[in-house]
């Protein structure tokens, strides 16, 4: 065989054992064995580049850095679905279906918690890949989705083919992820969707191609060799196309609420996260007479699970302090399995919370997690207390600090006052650091807390003081010359910053960032603002009476006067910026909601380029308000939007309108 021939039994047989091992999940050869053979196709390609082929199982390995992801609108919209929450809304919608075609086959899926994609082969080739987006514009991801292995290369079927289905991250790939980036502290994933989808936002596909994607296909749109849906899988499943093994057919929607019954029960065994159950009219001739509303297909809808609920036991309850010396109890539990993640630890926010519900130390309680991420205690089981439970008096002193903490009137909430306590120490200095206030990158809450504890960072002028102390932060554990060179550049940046920033980075009570880009435009220096009487804070809209005093009284306290001194002397600008555009936009006095994922710009980033515009940014959608702009997998606030009359903006058409 000569290297010609080589290269192409090389290609065929690796590509049928990745399909083996990717999509049958019945590997034939040892891993070692298939990445000596890879390495051989990668030389003999190298010597012979006449044999290029988009195909090749090489051409998985991610490579490619993008500058950005190009917009592509689909050919046909990707439409979300219906939601129903309970079995009664099922049959109602199941009633509807059949009042309009008798006689209707369902079939049941797994709704994968992952991102929506579209997948186009042209010529038995795979060509492009592209996320949902809004529907009807999505983005270009090919390069991250070609190194996902179970995605064929090259089908056997030369027309155009596009299929749709999750990209998702599997719960091994999760938990490895997560053990890697809590080694090189990291910030978890907060759960699989939120990685897989970060991970297709990855402008290096080599950072895709390590997180171990996977796909699951379930939707043709213009399968024209198929009569239903059943069908049009079964194809795509001969075609090499993964498709999920448990796709039900039923031939009632009693039948389906059984199953769905059943497959609650086993759905934390599952290897990848679903939320709930897709529920579709089988027949393509049904669905065509059902047809579609404005935003959703008629044939179909989504079954979302309901919270899970366990028990376990209250082992001990405790007290964390936060930047304001905010103290909260918290509960620890035995360590039980909610949603498939072990929980041992929830929130119980304030003392009346614990007071309302009763809960105390060695009861047993019901716990679940508030839209599967959250723990949070739902009740104690009151009646199976044997007299052993001992009911939580809280503390009259500072966990940390032992000074007293205090409750004030109309606050629900304990706090510490000491200025001095190391736990407001810390968290007041992480959060002056954090990329929504002076954007220190490298100076999270742990970076911070191994500062503190070797002496070196104590208040927030310290931090631009680090640079004195080189030889005791690379001598820190995964903390070497990079690292340290990484965060004193990150730190001279933060000096440049606009005021609004410094401000909301001070920590002052009761102002956020929208408070502290009002303050900073108003006053447009950090001397006016200090110098600013209570009267003149509560004339500017936004800023209550109550807010005023504490601002007031911020800056009234000799220790914060020679804290902004020092930063002053240290070269932090305290001016603010005007980054607006321009004297008028059309977005200038209008009332926007922002939601969805866009993929310019973080949410807080569009949040301020509107504000910039002359807008008011609000969270929540009413008949005031003038657009709503929406990204990816927008949500309730779009339906509403819709429902109320209300301008929707694509981030595309907000993007021209700019």
């Amino acid at each position: 065989m000569d290297e010609i021939e080589r290269i192409k039994y090389l290609r065929d047989f690796l590509t049928r054992c990745s399909y083996e091992y990717y999509v049958l999940d019945r590997p034939t050869i040892p891993d070692s064995e298939y990445d000596m053979l890879f390495r051989e196709l990668e030389d003999l390609e190298k010597v012979h580049p006449e044999m290029d082929d988009p195909a090749s199982p090489t051409k998985r390995v991610g490579f490619e850095v993008l500058s950005e992801f190009k917009k592509v609108t689909h050919d046909r919209p990707m439409l979300s679905l219906g939601d129903v929450f309970s079995y009664d809304e099922l049959r109602e919608w199941a009633k509807k279906v059949e009042e309009v075609c008798p006689n209707v086959e369902y079939s049941l899926e797994y709704k994968i918690d992952g991102l929506a994609m579209c997948l186009i082969y042209e010529d038995g080739y795979f060509k492009q890949a592209v996320t949902r987006g809004d529907g009807v514009v999505g983005e270009d991801v090919t390069s991250n989705v070609r190194t996902i292995k179970s995605i064929p290369m090259s089908i056997p079927y030369k027309q155009r083919y596009d299929i749709r289905g999750e990209v998702y991250m599997p719960k091994a790939a999760f938990e490895k992820a997560n053990v890697q980036r809590r080694a090189n502290g990291e910030e978890e994933f907060a759960n699989p969707r939120n990685a897989a989808a970060g991970s297709i936002r990855q402008l290096d596909s080599r950072i895709a191609a390590s997180r171990g994607l996977d796909g699951i296909w379930y939707h043709v749109p213009n399968d024209i060799n198929a009569s239903s849906h059943s069908e049009s899988l079964d194809y795509a499943k001969r075609l090499g196309f993964k498709t999920n093994p448990n796709n039900i057919l039923c031939s009632s929607i009693e039948e389906v609420i059984e199953n769905i019954a059943k497959t609650a029960e086993i759905r934390h065994d599952l290897p990848y996260e679903i939320d709930g159950m897709v529920i579709k009219v089988n027949s393509y001739e049904q669905q065509n007479i059902l047809g579609f509303t404005s935003r959703i297909p008629k044939w179909a809808i989504a079954y979302k699970f309901p919270a899970e609920e366990v028990r376990t036991v209250v082992e001990d309850m405790f007290i964390t302090v936060g930047r304001t010396g905010k103290c909260t109890p918290n509960a620890r539990f035995k360590p039980v399995k909610v949603a498939g993640t072990t929980v041992s630890y929830a929130t119980l926010h304030n003392e009346d919370y614990i007071n309302e519900k009763d809960i105390r130390i060695g009861d047993t309680v019901i716990i679940r997690k508030a839209g599967d991420i959250i723990p949070e205690v739902v009740r104690s089981v009151h009646e199976i207390r044997d007299g052993s439970q001992i009911k939580y008096h809280f503390p009259d002193t500072c966990p940390v600090c032992g000074s007293r903490i205090y409750r004030f009137e109309d606050e629900a909430a304990h706090f510490c006052l000491n200025i001095d306590c190391p736990a407001k120490v810390v968290a007041g200095i992480a959060h002056f650091a954090e990329r929504n206030a002076m954007n220190i990158d490298g100076l999270g809450e742990k970076k911070v807390e191994a500062f503190y504890s070797i002496g070196i960072l104590n208040s927030f002028e310290e931090i631009y003081k680090l640079h004195t102390h080189k030889d005791e932060i690379i001598n820190l554990e995964k903390f070497g010359q990079k690292s340290y060179d990484n965060l004193i550049e990150s730190i001279e940046n933060s000096k440049k910053n606009s005021l609004e920033r410094l401000v909301y980075g001070l920590g002052i009570r009761q102002v956020g960032e929208k408070a502290a880009k009002i303050l900073s435009s108003h006053f447009k220096t950090l001397d006016a603002l200090m110098n600013a009487t209570v009267e003149e804070l509560s004339q500017i809209k936004d800023i209550g009476p109550i807010t005023a005093v504490g601002i007031y009284d911020f800056f009234k306290e000799e220790s914060n006067i020679a804290m902004i001194n020092d930063l002053i002397s240290l070269g932090v600008n305290t001016e603010y910026l005007d980054m607006s555009i321009g004297e008028s936009s059309p977005f200038t006095g209008k009332t926007v909601v922002l939601t969805g994922t866009l993929t310019k710009y973080s949410r807080n980033e569009a949040t301020a380029l509107l504000e910039n515009l002359g807008a008011n940014v609000s969270g929540s959608v009413s008949k005031k308000t003038d657009f709503v702009i929406h990204g990816e997998e927008a949500g309730s606030k779009l339906t509403k939007a819709n429902e109320l009359g209300v301008k929707t903006l694509t981030e595309e058409e907000f993007m021209s309108m700019l």
